[in-house]
This record gives structure tokens, C-alpha cells and sequence, in this order.
């Protein structure tokens, strides 16, 4: 899709942090990150969202997900880590690009909430 600044990033037009790039696959830092290590896992191929996700093109979203486990490991996440995808506007999806957010290294103590 020629104005989707992820498809832009994909193809090397725009530049990134990449952290992993293959032939259907690239991470790269998030530019407003939530968490200490925040990637954004995206195909290079123009998915629109998770509501776009056929038996045709499926395949690189197990994909994205064995590149998050590489990653994890390469960023030191061996204590866990969140996959968060945002799909569509209700889902708070800003970039219409499928993509998928690995958030570590976020601590959070016991109880998650304060006592009141």
C-alpha cells in the first residue's frame, strides 16, 4: 500500500531500529515505547489487520510469532513478555498495518493495584 508508513518501513524507505528482518518479517523498536523493550513485529506483505487474516495469508502470522520467540530470547526476555495486537478502531489500532507489539522487561509488583 503506497501511504502505509509500515509498508514505507518495510520496503527501507523510511528509516527504523530493526531488530529482525527476514524475507516476510520485520521488528523494529517502537518510537513511543511502553514498556523497557518494546518491538513491533509487522509482515512485510500489506496486511490491513487481524480482520484480514485468511487461510491464504495466515501463515505469516505464526510466522511473526516464531520471530517473537527469537527475539525474546536475543533481548533477554527468558522472564516473559506480552504480545498485544490492537485491531481496528474500537481496538485502538493507529496504524492500519498488522502488527503485533512485544512489551518486556516491565515489572509490576504484588498486589498490581494499590491497597486502599
Amino acid at each position: 500500500m503506497a501511504d502505509c508508513v509500515f509498508c514505507k518501513i518495510a520496503a527501507g524507505e523510511i528509516p527504523s531500529n530493526k531488530v529482525f528482518e527476514d524475507k516476510e518479517v520485520v521488528a523494529f523498536y517502537d518510537l513511543d515505547p511502553q514498556a523497557p523493550v518494546h518491538v513491533l513485529l509487522i509482515p512485510k506483505k500489506h496486511i490491513s489487520s487481524a480482520l484480514e487474516i485468511t487461510a491464504e495469508n495466515s501463515k505469516v502470522v505464526a510466522h511473526i510469532f516464531e520471530a517473537a520467540a527469537q527475539l525474546a530470547e536475543k533481548l533477554g526476555l527468558e522472564n516473559g513478555f506480552r504480545i498485544v495486537n490492537n485491531c481496528g478502531k474500537d481496538g485502538m489500532q493507529t496504524v492500519q498495518h498488522l502488527h503485533f507489539h512485544l512489551l518486556g522487561k516491565r515489572t509490576m509488583g504484588w498486589p498490581p493495584f494499590p491497597a486502599e
